[in-house]
């Protein structure tokens, strides 16, 4: 695993950004593949949507100002990637952002891809009711065990605001799950 300076440096130079980019991609690709797969759910949404991000990382690499963990930029980048993605979708289709997320987990079930059973999908049918901004935490910690830290970055949010969102978003999901 490179150091994530060398590696922007590199990334950021004519000579080296090609083998660098192919460092970063193999360096981050499984990570941003199960932050996007968690948000739009189906398997090849998330490969389109993981490629569209990388393009976006390449293409942008030079503006990235270090504000930020190379990695928190990219999360961000996947994270706007998969809300426009749903959004265009939802789009496409007439249908409502939360009706689009139902559509994602109804065809859940018949995705090859997915491997979890019966109490997953509730689990997963239990975070798509939840506002937006929730869903992004809640996937961040619970599935990612991502720091609040990190979130604060990815989603330039405070972290006090992400933990008060991550323990609503439980109380929902406990709510929801032990109902009937």
């Amino acid at each position: 695993m490179q150091n994530e300076e060398e590696l922007l440096k590199q990334l950021q130079s004519s000579t080296h950004k090609e083998q660098a980019f192919r460092a970063l991609i193999t360096q981050y690709k499984e990570r941003l593949y199960w932050h996007i797969r968690n948000i739009v759910k189906s398997h090849d949404d998330t490969d389109d949507v993981l490629q569209n991000t990388f393009i976006k990382v390449y293409k942008n690499i030079n503006n990235f100002k270090g504000d930020s963990k190379l990695y928190s930029w990219m999360y961000r980048i996947a994270t706007n990637e998969s809300i426009t993605f749903i959004n265009k979708n939802a789009k496409r289709l007439q249908i409502s952002n939360e009706e689009a997320q139902q559509l994602a987990i109804n065809n859940l079930k018949s995705d090859t891809y997915f491997e979890g059973d019966e109490i997953q999908l509730k689990l997963q049918e239990a975070i798509a009711t939840l506002p937006e901004k929730q869903q992004l935490v809640f996937n961040m910690k619970y599935f990612q065990d991502l720091k609040y830290k990190e979130i604060s970055e990815i989603l330039e949010t405070s972290e006090g605001a992400l933990k008060a969102s991550y323990h609503i978003a439980v109380k929902k999901i406990e709510t929801y799950l032990t109902k009937d």
